[in-house]
């Protein structure tokens, strides 16, 4: 499931205008004078093409979530339980999920800053 985020929804919007401006290139090339003018619109929307692309990693990056978990441990005296921080994403098809940290040494937000360095480093992209 794709979450809609501020990078995401910034990339759909150059995407868009990308293919407008591939819409009027097309246009201006059935004219003889304007194929000039042709060419800057395809160089635009290439440029366009390329900044959506570089969005789209952000937001892959910041669509993450961060959910505490219990972890139960048995032991002579009974049952004790912990809380941790826990995230996950997929990677080449398959579902990771990673141990972020103890809940009572972090809270959420240092816990979402930690999983998304480690989503950057196990997808290889750079923050």
């Amino acid at each position: 499931m794709v979450h809609t985020t501020a990078a995401r929804r910034e990339a759909r919007g150059l995407k868009e205008r990308a293919r407008e401006l591939d819409r009027e290139s097309k246009a201006l090339e059935a004219i003889e004078d304007a194929a000039s003018m042709a060419g800057e619109k395809e160089a635009e929307a290439s440029r366009l093409r390329g900044q959506a692309r570089e969005l789209q990693e952000k937001a892959r990056l910041e669509d993450i979530t961060v959910r505490e978990e219990p972890l139960v441990k048995k032991t002579k005296k009974g049952e004790k339980t912990y809380y941790r921080w826990v995230a996950a994403w997929r990677v080449g098809g398959k579902y990771k999920k990673v141990y972020v940290g103890s809940c009572r040494k972090m809270d959420q937000a240092e816990a979402l800053q930690k999983a998304r360095k480690l989503k950057a480093e196990a997808l290889a992209i750079k923050q």
